[in-house]
């Protein structure tokens, strides 16, 4: 048991070491005894001491350490006044009538600090108070505090408080109207909407703002009638709260005349200088719509940096998108600028329709060469059966980077088979990137034509070509292509037999002529071809796996070893743990390192027993590998 008296005797002490364990041990054993001292503390200069008491009155807390801490509100020292404002905070809310009777303090400094403390008390209880002095109170600053605090408390209940203040002084009104706001209580709306009339434009803007934000829907007719006699400034404001309040899709349920004319005043808003004004003026008119509506968000977009602002100019795009296909977006792509042809072609990118598709092949042959492969990705992102003569048209000229998207639509989208035989010309076009497309559209393709065709060009010297075509044929269906796999087993190129090999992957350990083809290859002379087999048989499902593996960790070269050993982890092959303790004493570092991380991972007895004589050994590097793999053992076996 603890004796407070003791500690009291302690918290007199000169000596601070003695006075911050006191503090410390004064809280956490609930001494009220201290409370007097330790308030006394808070005095202290030396931060440590400060920072004891302070905790400890906290955790103490109740009616004595607001009485004892109460007076430092009055010190002339900052550091302490604060101090003993952030406790109050804390704990004030356990001693309401106190707090309440500062309200009333003939200091209106005091007076502010309780508006303060109060709004820090998450109770009711400080509602009615915090409201008395903000309507009655004589000093400004304590009303400015308690509309503050009223809005961190944020109960419905002080709504009406606040909508009477709203005739206080400008300064008052800007916290009462974000409290308000905080609050978002609809009885509120009435009072903001009518204190408009008589409001500086500062004022009103905030109104309009925090109308927005409380986001109640009989707020929007009020504003509506306001907007002919506002200010252009204003006026702006009012479109952003209301778009706010009913969101994109409400706003087409405005009449006809309604919608006209707000429309107007949408189209004013993207003029603003506020960036959230331009935003929810583009939000109302990507709902509203219209041939207006869409040159303007059009202009808009094209003015934006889309690299600086990208979210903004996807919201102009989506806006433009929920308009829909129009005028604007066709003479922009004919006749506009570069921004402004790109923003065309972003929003055309997603609108599926066969009028969207026709507008951009009509306008191609005027477009600038730089957005042609643009105006080509969009056509071939929405289009279909209809771009089939123009993408067909592009196999026939030299642009790179429209020949990519001519091949992947009329290869990988529609699997044309009459473009077959142009896109396989292809495959001897010098750009890498054509032939690779070119490649895999015809692999998309298919069928008899260009089987023939593979078949052929693996016959060629030129080891390119037989590579192409036993990657072709092996994707095409490598159980109709054996004699072509066959043979590219056994070329002299080793990436062709590397390709060869891949093809066979399906086949791994589930076709009795699949593995032993697979497994050859780790007699392969060439080093790169035997790291292709067991990447290949580290990925087999099949349970026949295991003893090529471990062939494999017999390898020349360390590095198809260590390939072997992290597919043996992988696979989970306990079986290997001997063999693995082996190749942990080798005199291959990078291999014996290996092995002991292995042996982490598959775990078991043997491998943990074989661990430990390699954790005691004299090798620093070993002797890491093996701690963290028994550390890891040891955490596995903890989450079981």
């Amino acid at each position: 048991m603890v004796d407070c008296n003791e500690l009291c005797r302690r918290l007199g002490s000169d000596d601070t070491d003695v006075l911050r364990d006191a503090a410390y041990e004064a809280g956490e054993n609930g001494c009220v005894e201290a409370v007097g001292l330790l308030a006394g503390l808070l005095c202290s200069r030396n931060m440590g001491v400060q920072e004891a008491a302070d905790r400890a009155l906290r955790k103490i807390g109740g009616k004595e350490v607001v009485d004892a801490v109460k007076p430092l509100l009055r010190s002339d020292d900052a550091p302490t006044r604060n101090a003993s404002m952030d406790i109050l905070r804390a704990v004030g809310a356990q001693d309401f009538p106190t707090l309440i009777a500062l309200l009333h303090d003939a200091d209106p400094d005091i007076r502010i600090f309780a508006s303060d403390i109060l709004g820090s008390t998450d109770s009711r209880l400080a509602v009615a108070p915090l409201c008395e002095a903000l309507l009655k109170d004589h000093e400004v600053n304590v009303r400015y505090q308690a509309a503050v605090s009223l809005g961190e408390l944020a109960f419905a209940d002080a709504a009406a408080c606040l909508g009477k203040a709203l005739d206080d002084d400008e300064w008052v009104q800007f916290a009462v109207i974000e409290a308000l706001a905080k609050i978002r209580d609809a009885s509120s709306v009435g009072a903001l909407v009518k204190a408009l009339d008589k409001s500086s434009d500062l004022v009103a803007s905030m109104i309009v703002d925090a109308l927005g934000e409380i986001g109640n829907i009989k707020a929007v007719t009020m504003l509506l009638k306001r907007m002919d006699a506002s200010p252009e400034v204003l006026r702006n404001k009012i479109v952003k709260a209301v778009v706010r309040i009913l969101g994109g899709k409400a706003l087409s349920l405005l009449s006809p005349a309604e919608r006209e004319r707000f429309r107007d005043y949408l189209l004013a808003a993207l003029g603003d200088d506020e960036e959230d004004v331009q935003d929810a003026a583009v939000s109302g008119l990507g709902s509203v719509g219209g041939e207006a509506a869409a040159a303007a968000v059009l202009a808009h977009a094209a003015h934006l940096d889309r690299e600086r602002h990208p979210e903004r100019y996807e919201h102009a795009v989506a806006a433009l998108r929920e308009i829909g296909l129009t005028e604007a977006l066709g003479r922009a792509l004919r006749e506009g600028g570069d921004a402004k042809r790109l923003a065309a072609l972003d929003v055309l990118a997603g609108l599926p329709c066969p009028d969207c598709a026709g507008l951009i092949m009509d306008a191609f042959p005027e477009l600038p060469d730089g957005a042609r492969p643009l105006a080509a990705k969009a056509l071939a992102g929405i289009a279909g059966e209809e771009a089939r003569d123009f993408f067909m048209t592009l196999l026939d000229g030299d642009d790179e980077a429209l020949l990519l998207e001519a091949v992947a639509f009329l290869g990988g989208k529609l699997r044309l088979a009459d473009a077959g035989e142009a896109i396989f010309g292809l495959l001897s076009h010098p750009s890498d990137a054509v032939k690779e497309a070119a490649l895999d559209a015809c692999v998309s393709i298919g069928g008899a034509g260009l089987d023939a065709r593979f078949r052929e060009l693996f016959a060629s010297e030129e080891p390119m070509d037989r590579l192409m075509a036993v990657y072709a044929l092996g994707k095409m269906g490598v159980r109709d292509h054996m004699d072509v796999i066959r043979a590219a087993l056994a070329d002299e190129v080793p990436d062709i037999r590397k390709i060869a090999l891949e093809a066979l992957a399906e086949m791994c350990g589930h076709e009795e002529g699949g593995l032993p083809l697979i497994v050859a290859g780790l007699s392969d002379e060439n080093r790169d071809v035997r790291l292709a087999v067991v990447e290949l048989l580290g990925g087999c499902d099949s349970d026949k796996v295991y003893p090529y593996l471990e062939q494999a960790l017999a390898d020349p070269d360390d590095w198809v070893r260590i390939r072997a050993l992290e597919a043996i982890g992988n696979r989970g092959e306990r079986d290997a743990v001997p063999r693995l303790l082996e190749l942990a004493g080798e005199p291959s570092k990078l291999v014996a390192l290996k092995a002991v991380e292995v042996l982490g991972e598959l775990g078991g007895p043997q491998a943990f027993e074989g661990l430990l004589r390699f954790g005691g050994g004299d090798d620093p590097e070993l002797v890491d590998a093996a701690e963290a793999a028994i550390a890891r053992l040891r955490d596995e076996q903890g989450e079981r």
